[in-house]
């Protein structure tokens, strides 16, 4: 089990010099993907259950943390970022995009049906219903690619 990990993460490229992952926080969530119980993981690293758990909610949470990072990243390099505010219905939003979109010369890939299942998915629990209820920053890049950000998140 442990052979056959240590090849996966050759075969992705694994780098622990570059990654926000730990050798083991790899290992542990390449098994952990693939089904294997954390007692499992435990016996085949020879270490206790409790361990791994926590090797993998770090693991987990170092992910997000990047995840967090990148949205950061691309929100700051994109050419277009519309404010949303509280209170407006999602069916309002494709519009508000397309017309910010339309000045700065960016392409949208995305029918307005399309556009509001991006923005209601990345929103989670910010938009409710039809309507969204904590502000977003929806930023579209130059390629046209759409992330959603809450306003107020200060992660």
């Amino acid at each position: 089990m442990i052979d056959e990990t240590e090849e996966l993460l050759e075969e992705i490229g694994f780098d622990a010099e570059t990654s926000v992952l730990t050798h083991r926080q790899a290992q542990v969530l390449a098994l952990r993907e693939r089904g294997v119980s954390q007692a499992d993981i435990a016996d085949a690293l020879g270490t206790s259950r409790a361990n791994v758990s926590s090797i993998e909610s770090s693991a987990r949470e170092n992910l997000a943390k990047a995840r967090e990072t990148v949205a950061f990243a691309e929100a700051l390099r994109a050419p277009v970022r519309v404010r949303v505010p509280a209170g407006t219905d999602l069916y309002d939003v494709p519009q508000l995009v397309y017309d910010a979109c339309d000045e700065q010369g960016v392409k949208v890939d995305h029918t307005a049906p399309d556009l509001m299942k991006v923005v209601s998915d990345a929103a989670g629990s910010a938009v409710s219903g039809r309507e969204v209820s904590t502000p977003l920053i929806v930023g579209v890049t130059s390629e046209g690619m759409v992330r959603v950000r809450h306003q107020d998140r200060r992660e």
